[in-house]
């Protein structure tokens, strides 16, 4: 006679259903080496998308520049253009004059503003303005680019024109931008703050390479780049921030 004992399915033992320790060691040790290799990965593609973000914000500030020079008979428009109403006016737009982080700002006032359809590229997604190491200049977060201070004339003189800049391609008009603040509260010596700044030259450290230590760039001729530092010229006052200088030959227009 046969034994049904024998015939029957036997249901798994606790045992045999249950990871050991040492599989589930395994299993965590595994998806530790892929969190390692995805995560950066994942940073990497999420930096691009915020460079290309900011050089898509550049290139509107240039082609708004191809715009306004047009309209003014290829005359490029001036750093700082007076005053008004207790502050002053600027390419970017009216800053109050007053406490830092306190100040008004009306970016209505810039030259560009109506040939940018209103707001919405003034600022570098990479630019992170809530960091503790961030001080604000206006209420909020004004401009994060900075305009080449040296198509800039005097106001005793008369404006630069694009038909007297012989290599458009090769002059930068627009970069990220940012300066080291040691003088004005929150700011000390002791506590050096990053802030927005909003002209580049060649002298002084305000270019920011915020996207993987490069600095986004628009040309003259509406091309966007990036540019790495000027040897020896990072500001190391806050040295984390990568504040420098752009190399002069892409910011002096030759005359």
């Amino acid at each position: 006679m046969t034994d049904r004992r024998t015939c029957r399915s036997r249901a798994p033992s606790a045992a045999a259903r249950a990871f050991t320790l040492v599989e589930l060691l395994v299993v965590i040790a595994i998806l530790g080496v892929l969190a390692g290799l995805l995560l950066p990965a994942l940073s990497r593609s999420r930096e691009k998308a915020l460079e290309i973000r900011c050089r898509s914000n550049l290139r509107q500030l240039a082609l708004a520049t191809q715009m306004y020079t047009d309209d003014h008979e290829g005359a490029l428009f001036r750093y700082r253009t007076g005053t008004l109403n207790g502050g002053d006016c600027y390419w970017f737009g009216w800053l109050e004059r007053g406490a830092e982080g306190k100040r008004r700002f009306d970016a209505s006032q810039g030259a560009l503003f109506p040939y940018l359809g209103g707001r919405g590229v003034e600022l570098c997604p990479s630019l992170r303005y809530h960091l503790p190491t961030f001080k604000l200049k206006a209420a909020g977060a004004a401009y994060g680019y900075g305009y080449n201070l040296h198509l800039s004339r005097p106001a005793a003189e008369p404006p630069l024109r694009t038909a007297g800049l012989p290599r458009l391609s090769d002059l930068a008009f627009f970069a990220d931008a940012a300066q080291v603040n040691t003088f004005q509260a929150p700011a000390s010596p002791e506590n050096p703050l990053l802030e927005e700044f909003y002209y580049v030259n060649t002298t002084e450290a305000t270019a920011h390479f915020r996207h993987r230590q490069r600095a986004a760039v628009a040309f003259g001729d509406g091309h966007v780049g990036t540019e790495s530092s000027l040897e020896n010229s990072r500001d190391l006052r806050l040295p984390s921030a990568w504040v420098a200088r752009l190399r002069p030959a892409i910011l002096l227009p030759d005359l």
